[in-house]
């Protein structure tokens, strides 16, 4: 997650759109400033931000599967919380992730995996969204790129600012 900016700390009075609690967030969100925590049902998120919102859990509620890297992919998931109902995103992930539940939610990515291979999602996928192509993309994720942006979030949160060329990142 090598951002060039906070993308948190540019919301201004976007920030309203994000009401999320840190306790209801899905397991599946991954880690980084921006998750879905009792985000409704009506399926918007993937509208607004199809690389960063996926459907999922008991009720198909959204969740935040790729953390923006730009203004641009930050404004899509603005809109993808600001037309939630629910008003359940929520952005103050860097202050609830600690280093440690970091990697316990590498560690346990498996779960993830395996719910993800589980279901069909080109039956989920009735408004016609990408949905199981964006599966797809988040179960690469966790297979290959994911580590590195995990590592870098890793830097962050330990060292309070983004890594550079020259920094060690923390292991996993």
């Amino acid at each position: 997650m090598t951002l060039p900016y906070d993308p948190v700390a540019g919301l201004g009075r976007d920030r309203e759109a994000f009401r999320g609690s840190w306790e209801e967030r899905l397991w599946l969100n991954v880690p980084g400033p921006f998750y879905g925590a009792g985000t409704d049902t009506c399926r918007t998120g993937r509208v607004a931000a199809p690389r960063h919102v996926l459907y999922g859990g008991a009720y198909l509620t959204e969740y935040v599967y790729r953390q923006p890297r730009t203004p641009a992919e930050t404004a899509r998931l603005v809109e993808a919380a600001d037309q939630d109902p629910f008003l359940g995103y929520g952005c103050d992930g860097d202050a609830r992730w600690t280093p440690d539940a970091v990697r316990e939610w590498w560690r346990d990515r498996g779960r993830i995996t395996a719910y993800l291979a589980a279901h069909d999602w080109d039956a989920v996928d009735w408004a016609g969204q990408g949905v199981a192509a964006a599966v797809r993309d988040y179960a690469s994720s966790l297979e290959g790129s994911l580590a590195a942006d995990l590592r870098a979030y890793l830097h962050r949160l330990e060292e309070g600012r983004f890594p550079t060329a020259g920094d060690r990142l923390p292991d996993l």
